[in-house]
């Protein structure tokens, strides 16, 4: 998994009702755009994380 600055973390929903989490990465951490990353989620709160394999990178170039 890579990314860089202002791409998308989507970590998809595990169970059934459970809506898709989208944050910002606003810091890549790792070395060559590996995790871990600082994001910010759309109500404002900020993390530290590693996705794992229910999580994709939306790259700013491929938003539409």
């Amino acid at each position: 998994m890579h990314a860089t600055k202002g791409d998308q973390l989507v970590q998809h929903g595990r169970v059934v009702g459970e809506h898709d989490k989208v944050a910002e990465i606003v810091e890549v951490m790792g070395d060559r755009g590996t995790p871990p990353y600082r994001v910010r989620f759309e109500d404002g709160h900020e993390a530290v994380c590693s996705p794992g394999p229910d999580s994709e990178i939306r790259h700013r170039e491929t938003q539409l």
